[in-house]
């Protein structure tokens, strides 16, 4: 029987400002704080600082600045950035030597948006490989998966999973994707985005003669490698057609309120304010508030009554809150999502984006928003009962304690 250290490790891109990852692991954090109150947590993060001061968690660097942060793309030659991995890897050790578990808690931990395979799924790697010769068990909890363009990517994601004591998506497509690549995902499950498992505040009622509020998710958008020098044409025409919704919808006498849902998005917010300002909008005529967190997104949901969004956890808190939405989004997440409340009817890719498509929809989601919203409501409690008994099922094998474990095995007779 292995030591039992009491110390269970998170690994993800934390901590950079995108609101949807850090719901993530706040999600995990708290289900593991429940469960095992004496536990410490190890966050292995790519903003340790922000991780450690936000959650109050003792935190490590993954070894690499984030997907296409400037840091990263300065980091100079694929050689270097190998060497850098490899001192990594020995830091990745030490720490798991001291740790019973690493779990990746949701994200798209096994894509590689704005990234290559020497970044984060080669981190991803040397992390799993550490954590199994500590003897440590390595759980993926509701992840997403794919798309990985590179093959060495692939790879790289291939070799990871295939580590794991556990493994879940967050909806098929991911699963599907590392069967795709080479996976034995038999004994895998399909389980919701950990972000329904937060709590939601508390809906804020309209009144009946005033005017719905639309909520205008938008994100900073340059093409899946993130490259804001060959994405900026992609960038700019949606730019330009969320402006034009946008005042369409004000000239119907529709309320609007823009969100994002991570820090690189203000930009994109601030340009779409001033294009409406100088069309002839007045900053008041749009409700803007600032957002660090999925409770901030969730807060401000609750102050729409029917959303159009692009990033998948400005999706996932509209449903948290049960508010219809429109997907205009950049990977098959979004859709699988949708689909799964009943919604596929409602969604759009970003670089294809059909602006009469567009109209046609949002008029068939507020005709139909009151029937939509009980339908969202009873797919979210499902998620939620999944989620549960998920939660369940990590307490009694990731996380159990060493005689925990025996004592349930003799039980069971095995």
């Amino acid at each position: 029987m292995r030591t039992f250290r009491n110390r269970v490790a998170f690994f993800g891109l934390f901590g950079t400002g995108n609101s949807g990852n850090d719901g993530s692991f706040e999600a995990m954090l708290s289900f593991l704080r429940r469960v095992r109150p004496d536990a410490e947590a190890i966050c292995i993060c790519s903003g340790p600082d922000y991780v450690r001061r936000t959650f109050d968690v003792r935190t490590v660097s993954i070894g690499g600045a984030a997907p296409g942060a400037p840091a990263r793309r300065a980091a100079g030659s694929v050689p270097g950035r190998l060497v850098g991995q490899l001192g990594s890897f020995w830091r990745a050790l030490r720490v798991m030597r001291e740790c019973d578990a690493l779990i990746m808690p949701g994200t798209g931990v096994l894509d590689d948006f704005g990234d290559g395979p020497f970044g984060v799924p080669l981190a991803l790697l040397g992390w799993c490989v550490a954590a199994r010769l500590a003897g440590a068990r390595i759980a993926f909890v509701s992840v997403g998966a794919g798309p990985i363009k590179a093959r060495l990517g692939r790879l790289f994601a291939r070799l990871a999973a295939g580590l794991a004591h556990y493994r879940s998506y967050r909806d098929a497509v991911s699963k599907d994707f590392m069967t795709g690549i080479g996976v034995d995902t038999r004994s895998d499950h399909v389980v919701p985005d950990l972000a329904f498992a937060l709590p939601a505040p508390s809906r804020q009622e309209r009144s009946g003669d005033a005017p719905l509020t639309v909520g205008l998710g938008v994100m900073a958008y340059y093409g899946w490698r993130n490259d804001r020098s060959g994405g900026a044409a992609l960038h700019a025409r949606y730019v330009g057609q969320i402006v034009r919704f946008a005042r369409a919808l004000l000239r119907e006498g529709y309320r609007v309120r823009l969100l994002t849902g991570d820090t690189a998005d203000r930009d994109t917010l601030d340009e779409i304010m001033s294009a409406l300002v100088d069309a002839g909008h007045p900053p008041d005529e749009v409700a803007t508030a600032p957002i660090n967190s999925l409770h901030d997104v969730m807060q401000q949901m609750a102050r729409t009554d029917v959303v159009v969004a692009t990033r998948y956890h400005n999706v996932v808190c509209a449903l948290r809150m049960h508010r219809p939405v429109i997907s205009i989004g950049y990977a098959a997440k979004n859709d699988v999502l949708l689909g799964k409340v009943g919604l596929a009817g409602f969604c759009q890719h970003i670089e294809a984006l059909d602006l009469e498509l567009l109209t046609r929809q949002f008029a068939e989601l507020v005709a139909s928003r009151a029937e939509l919203e009980a339908q969202i409501g009873a797919a979210v409690d499902g998620f939620r009962r999944r989620l549960a008994a998920q939660e369940d099922a990590l307490l009694a094998g990731v996380l159990a304690r060493p005689f925990e474990a025996a004592i349930s095995r003799q039980a069971g007779g095995g």
